[in-house]
């Protein structure tokens, strides 16, 4: 499992700041882009699907409805969906297309 990232600000900051001269904040700052260029590719794609997950998970729903197959409805992600939801407490819904829902072949 991926580990949890709280962000604090100075990691944006960091990020955003105008180069300085001074040499450690150099170092920092370049350390800093370096880190969230890795990252945001994944965090760019993931932050929708994960917000949907969570919203309908948080609420109780036991399902979530979706046409996306690629990154919610797929059998390969939905252990990895299933056990961060529950490791922070929650039942997950089951992810399932309106075909799958109203039992209907596809």
């Amino acid at each position: 499992m991926n580990p949890t990232v709280y962000v604090e600000t100075t990691i944006v900051s960091y990020l955003t700041a105008r180069p300085t001269s001074d040499i450690e904040r150099q170092a920092q700052q370049v350390a800093t882009r370096r880190w969230w260029s890795d990252r945001r590719c994944t965090f760019a794609k993931a932050r929708v699907d994960a917000l949907h997950v969570s919203v309908a998970t948080v609420n109780g729903m036991e399902y979530l409805l979706t046409w996306n197959c690629r990154h919610l409805a797929n059998a390969a992600l939905w252990r990895k969906i299933e056990q961060t939801c529950s490791a922070a407490g929650y039942e997950p819904p089951t992810i399932c297309t309106p075909y799958e829902l109203m039992g209907v072949e596809s």
